[in-house]
């Protein structure tokens, strides 16, 4: 924590140089847009930094990967398959725009899909199945380890283990999705995060999470209730899996690089389940809590220590989420949300649970069970316990490039 809090105030009254990273000659693009310094003032939630604005974008794209392994997580189906839905988004769209030309606005969509059917092929069978609990975690735990393997033995199209950079043009493009000026980054950046919390709020307040909620205590009951069990599964994997390609997209043309290490495979994967872990699952803004302390905490060791550092920020991702999962496996947020979430209001209650914890319309039934707490208190132990060594070889944020 002392570390982070020396980190942002060296971010305001950073010495000239101190940021050797950082392109301070750019041009103050919100001022220009903004008709003037009284316009560039208006705009106060416009950092004008190039520097700021690198983090800033990083971490609003990250919280809302984060988020989208947290419409699954919630519901206790643990993905460690993630890192996959990542690198596809971020590669189809990078390799249709190299090889055949496509526009980046096609691409995306493209890479949206095989994104999609690739859910539904690994998805369908285990839920169909019942294949549920740590049968699940593996077979999604392959699933990163099969795009990662692709990728790197496709080296002559995506670059292998050195990594891929899609096609510059000459300035802000339009078509081709790429801007020079981290100002629109930084905005089109906040607008798929907001985007990112309003879908987690519209899960959060439909009748699909009821029904998720019940799978996740019982599936039988819940299939003896009337609640199509794999469809409901079913869907919220498939939107998961699709806002992870978009932030693996959206990744990929923002740094105009990628590898295998920094957008697929277990490390990435796993890096989700810290992150949201930490910052809290059950809140909508637990990810980007995550976000933050991932980012600053990989900064933080890039900038003070350099490559005499490479790799220490797995090794303290593996002991935090260790010691969140055994103290606090309910995140950071947990406890100060709790007294102004709805349901803590009495405003937002399931139609079977009243304010007094009854349940109404059910005759014959005990009383009703409090809500789970979160299902990563038993399984991502064991998972921390399976994965651990394989995650510390390897970190998805070391051959991040500051632009």
């Amino acid at each position: 924590m002392l570390a982070f809090a020396f980190f942002i105030a060296m971010m305001f009254v950073r010495p000239p140089g101190c940021w050797r990273g950082a392109r301070d000659h750019e041009p103050n693009v919100a001022h220009r847009l903004g008709g003037g310094r009284g316009g560039a003032d208006r705009a106060a939630f416009v950092y004008r930094d190039p520097y700021h604005l690198h983090i800033l974008i990083l971490i609003l794209i990250w919280s809302f990967a984060y988020t989208s392994w947290s419409m699954m997580g919630r519901f206790g189906l643990v993905s460690l398959g993630h890192g996959g839905f990542m690198g596809v988004g971020a590669y189809v769209t990078a390799l249709l725009w190299n090889h055949l030309g496509v526009s980046p606005w096609l691409g995306i969509p493209i890479a949206l899909v095989c994104a999609g059917v690739l859910a539904l092929v690994v998805a369908y069978p285990c839920f169909r199945f019942r294949i549920t609990g740590h049968y699940f975690v593996l077979v999604t735990l392959a699933l990163s380890g099969i795009v990662l393997q692709v990728i790197t033995a496709t080296r002559d199209y995506t670059g292998g283990s050195l990594g891929y950079t899609p096609e510059r043009t000459k300035g802000n493009h339009l078509v081709a999705l790429q801007f020079d000026d981290k100002t629109v980054w930084y905005l089109i950046a906040l607008g798929v995060w907001l985007a990112g919390l309003l879908i987690w709020r519209w899960v959060d307040h439909s009748m699909d999470r009821y029904a998720l909620e019940a799978i996740s205590e019982d599936e039988d009951a819940s299939a003896a209730a009337g609640v199509n069990v794999t469809y409901e599964k079913l869907k919220i994997t498939v939107i998961s899996a699709l806002m992870t390609a978009l932030a693996g997209a959206l990744y990929c043309q923002y740094q105009m690089f990628i590898s295998p290490d920094t957008v697929s495979g277990i490390s990435v994967s796993l890096q989700m389940v810290f992150a949201v872990v930490v910052g809290g699952v059950y809140v909508a803004l637990g990810p980007t809590v995550g976000a933050i302390i991932t980012i600053l905490l990989a900064e933080v060791l890039r900038i003070g220590f350099g490559t005499k550092a490479v790799g220490w920020d797995n090794l303290i991702y593996g002991l935090l989420l260790v010691l969140f999962i055994i103290f606090l496996p309910k995140g950071i947020l947990a406890a100060p949300w709790r007294d102004f979430r709805p349901a803590a209001r009495g405003a937002h209650f399931p139609p079977w649970r009243s304010r007094g914890g009854a349940p109404q319309g059910r005759r014959g039934h005990g009383p009703q069970s409090k809500r789970p707490s979160i299902s990563l208190r038993c399984r991502a132990s064991t998972i921390v316990s399976m994965t651990l060594p394989v995650w510390l070889k390897t970190s998805p944020f070391q051959n991040r490039r500051t632009r």
